[in-house]
Parts: structure tokens; C-alpha cells; sequence
């Protein structure tokens, strides 16, 4: 496994390469607040047949954000990150699979850049997050409390309660990425979300695609994706038994699910 990071944009993306040099290469992208040790459980099944790089956004996971007070980041911006760590390893187009912000980060690269697309599976996700005072109330609470102040839902917002229950310990890892991620970032990626809307972009989406929902994610519920699935043509949805982190809950499912579509 190569683990190396890239100035872009005033942070240093942090991102990670493993799995089969000459293979297909595919991008996976985690959720706000994690990293991207989210997709551990399914490097097994991916490095069999990709060139696997996942990367972590600003502020979370191994990469950081400036001194400076935190900027204004869109989707797009992020977006750039992952396209500067792809060109910094020479990969000039890749099979993208992005969880929640993950996947709205792919959606825009496919709308915006497909030619740096071969396949997509945006996962647990949507095409707009509103309304933006929603987004305006968890930055407040970020602010004053820092992210103590939302880890307490996190296990009930991304989690079916008998995963919960089933496994406490590995939801305690995940929450504890949450409780480690730097708030400037988290702030950051939190704007990103309130300003998106990518409904319109949509329809220039050329990539086969799949998206993957939870039934029952309470975050970015099925209809979320049945209403991305009816702008892109072609596209399929697969419905796993999961909540908001499929990827981590159904882990083999959710790999099996991904590499068949891609290996297609």
C-alpha cells in the first residue's frame, strides 16, 4: 500500500493507493466527518480487481486544513482535490464511488469532467441537501461546541439500531473518526453540502451509473436517490438492508454490489 499526501488548494490531501498497479483505477470517496478508513472491511474484494485510491477530504483523516480561519469550500472545490491527487498519480480517468458527500463529490465530476469517468456508484447520497438553514444550524452547534457536540447522534443518524447493537465496537470506531476530525473542515465540508445543487447538472452525467441507497437511511433515504436515478439515463439503484453507512454496515455487500457493476 503506497500512503502519500499532495499540497492542493492550501491543504494537504491525504490519500492512500493499493490493490493492482495496471488495473482499472477506482476512487473511493468517504462521508463528512469520517475518513477514509470507512471502506477498510472492502479492500479485500476491491484490490483484487482495481487500482483502489482513496483520498480524505480537508480536515479529515490524514489531511489537513490551512491556519487560517476556514474558507468558503464548495463541491467543486473538493471535487478538485480528488482530481489533483488522481493527476499527481498519473490516472487520467477511474471508476468513481463516493459515500454521502462522497458521492456528491463523484456526481459532480462525472456532470463536469466526464472524461475523467469510466463508471460511477454514488452511494447513500442526494443531489441537494436543503434547506440551508438546516446546514446553518449543525455549523452554529459545530462552532460553540466543537464536534462533541454532534458525535452523540452519530451512531442513530448513519446506523440501523441492531447494527448497533450487533457491533458496538466497530461503531465506536466510526464514531471516534467523527470525534477526530478537525472542526475547521468539518465546517467547511458542512457549507459545501448547504450550497449544493447539482439537480440541474445532472442530465449531463454520461458514465454508467449506479446508486446505491440504504432503506433505511434516515440521512439520504431511498427517494433521494430514486430522484438522482430519474435525471441520469440508464442509471440503476440497488436498495441494500442498511442505514446511512452501507459501506460499512453490509461491508461485503455493498463491495460485491459495487465491483460487479464496475467489472460490467
Amino acid at each position: 500500500m503506497l500512503r502519500g499526501s499532495i499540497e492542493h488548494s492550501g491543504s494537504n490531501i491525504n490519500y492512500t493507493v493499493s490493490g493492482r498497479n495496471h488495473a482499472p483505477a477506482l476512487v473511493l470517496l468517504h462521508p463528512l466527518g469520517a475518513s477514509s478508513a470507512v471502506f477498510d472491511a472492502e479492500l479485500e474484494y476491491f484490490e483484487r480487481f482495481f487500482r483502489v485510491i482513496r483520498c480524505d477530504m480537508p480536515g479529515h483523516g490524514g489531511s489537513s486544513v490551512p491556519s487560517q480561519a476556514p474558507r468558503v469550500r464548495t463541491i467543486a472545490d473538493l471535487a478538485g482535490d480528488v482530481c489533483a491527487v488522481l493527476d499527481a498519480q498519473g490516472v487520467p480517468r477511474a471508476h468513481w464511488c463516493g459515500v454521502s458527500i462522497g458521492g456528491m463529490i463523484a456526481l459532480h465530476v462525472a456532470a463536469h469532467a466526464p472524461q475523467r469517468v469510466f463508471r460511477l456508484v454514488p452511494a447513500n447520497t442526494a443531489a441537494y441537501m436543503g434547506p440551508p438553514e438546516s446546514w446553518d444550524e449543525r455549523i452554529a452547534k459545530v462552532r460553540a461546541d466543537g464536534m462533541q457536540g454532534i458525535v452523540a447522534g452519530v451512531a442513530a443518524r448513519w446506523f440501523t439500531p441492531e447494527f448497533v447493537v450487533r457491533q458496538p465496537e466497530l461503531v465506536e470506531r466510526i464514531v471516534e473518526l467523527v470525534r477526530g476530525t478537525d472542526p475547521r473542515g468539518y465546517l467547511e465540508a458542512c457549507a459545501a453540502i448547504r450550497d449544493m445543487d447539482l439537480r440541474s447538472s445532472l442530465a449531463a452525467v454520461q458514465a454508467p451509473t449506479l446508486l446505491i441507497a440504504g432503506a433505511r437511511d434516515v440521512s439520504t433515504p431511498p427517494e433521494r436517490a430514486e430522484e438522482i436515478r430519474a435525471s441520469i439515463v440508464g442509471a440503476d439503484l440497488a436498495v441494500l438492508d442498511a442505514g446511512h453507512l452501507a459501506c460499512v454496515e453490509l461491508a461485503k455487500e455493498f463491495a460485491v454490489t459495487v465491483t460487479e457493476f464496475l467489472r460490467e
